[in-house]
């Protein structure tokens, strides 16, 4: 339930499969070699690594695809301040409302404007993508812009300039 100071809230996953499939590899991959080894007793390599070893590092890596398959883009406005965070990471930024000179709602590709999705810096600007192709660019004080990608642009937008103006 969305506090009564928060004027915006918006949670978005990472939803582009084939980055979960590649970050799929690597567990699968161990956890076979696991079931191979540990379960069929048979071994792999000249230097085998030891049973628990292997189990553990399945488990490791397991436990960081569930990890990063949960990661999500948290936008929350209030009268003060903007905050952008990447909940599953310790990532996390805050703006005062002070510092926007502007903001308006924009249409990107994420691999050509900023390199992929995430949290990206480039000469341009820092921009907080977790899909999709529409956000909101905020021009600050400070000269750097920072574009946040949302399902909802026009309407962060919309709360955005009525705090700025």
């Amino acid at each position: 339930m969305a506090r009564p100071d928060r004027l915006f809230v918006e949670k978005q996953s990472f939803r582009q499969m084939r980055v979960r499939m590649l970050l799929l590899i690597p567990p699968l991959i161990l956890t076979l070699l696991a079931i191979w080894q540990a379960g069929l007793g048979h071994t792999w390599g000249k230097a085998p690594m030891s049973n628990s070893r292997l189990i553990g590092w399945s488990i490791f890596l397991w436990l960081v695809y569930l990890r990063l398959i949960t990661v999500r883009l948290v936008t929350e406005v209030n009268a003060e301040q903007i905050t952008i965070a990447m909940r599953g990471f310790w990532r996390s930024r805050r703006i005062p409302i002070s510092a926007v000179k502007s903001a308006r709602a924009v249409q990107f590709d994420a691999a050509r404007d900023f390199g992929g999705y995430g949290i990206r810096s480039t000469r341009d600007a820092t921009a907080y993508v977790a899909g999709g192709s529409e956000g909101v660019r905020l021009e600050l004080s400070s000269g750097r812009p920072v574009v946040i990608g949302s399902q909802r642009a026009k309407e962060l937008a919309g709360v955005m300039s009525r705090l700025v103006h």
